[in-house]
């Protein structure tokens, strides 16, 4: 075959897929749950108590959500009550302690209303998703103090799958689950790795830094498909 055969054929192959990608649209749209559904809004209570041990607030947050026990608990290898039971005994604590000590460190966490409400009038034209490194037990807390999962199509807990952000095996299973395609649906992640994560599985994510900037760019990107249809 001539070279400039062989490079119309590509040419031709090449624009047909760039037509295809140009005439695709979101059909699902992923939320992360904490530092983005839950945050902490008040950090007194938290760094109080890591003053408590003589650690600053990254330090303790750090072992509570950074350690090697945090990545064994979000893969479900051990149970929560395992993971505080390990951190209770880094800060000197017996297991007696260990509830107040959660009471204490969630207790300047907050469910964003505004950003759920926000999640609910997405549907039914979207489907929507929450994909959390969770511990075990976290679907029946989640439930049973806050109460939105039924904002939610499909949920998905690190802990109940065994696989965790931002490994791709968990972004595969949670769009599995919605029935789409990774170019349609939107992640949304408080976390960076979690963001390289979905976008190299093909997603397209958006870095939560403030609720209303995340509402904006999630319906700005949702519009800019929706005019395509």
């Amino acid at each position: 075959m001539p070279f400039f055969g062989l490079v119309e054929i590509v040419r031709v192959i090449l624009s047909n897929t760039y037509i295809e990608r140009c005439s695709e649209v979101i059909k699902a749209v992923i939320f992360d749950m904490g530092g983005v559904l839950l945050r902490t809004e008040d950090p007194t209570p938290r760094a109080r108590l890591a003053a408590q041990f003589g650690l600053t607030l990254r330090e303790l947050e750090n072992l509570v959500f950074s350690s090697t026990s945090t990545i064994r608990a979000e893969r479900g290898e051990i149970s929560d009550q395992e993971h505080w039971a390990w951190v209770c005994a880094q800060l000197g604590l017996p297991p007696s302690a260990c509830q107040d000590l959660q009471h204490q460190f969630w207790a300047g966490d907050q469910l964003d209303a505004d950003l759920i409400a926000f999640i609910k009038s997405l549907r039914p034209r979207f489907k929507t998703g929450l994909l959390s490194n969770a511990w075990t037990g976290t679907r029946q807390v989640v439930e049973e103090r806050y109460g939105f999962l039924d904002a939610f199509d499909v949920v998905i807990f690190s802990a109940e799958v065994g696989m965790r952000k931002p490994e791709a095996g968990i972004f595969h299973h949670i769009l599995k689950q919605l029935q789409v395609a990774p170019y349609e649906a939107i992640f949304v992640d408080d976390m960076l790795p979690n963001i390289e994560g979905a976008q190299q599985v093909g997603l397209h994510a958006i870095h939560f830094t403030h609720p209303t900037t995340a509402r904006e760019t999630i319906q700005a990107l949702l519009n800019h498909h929706l005019n395509r249809e």
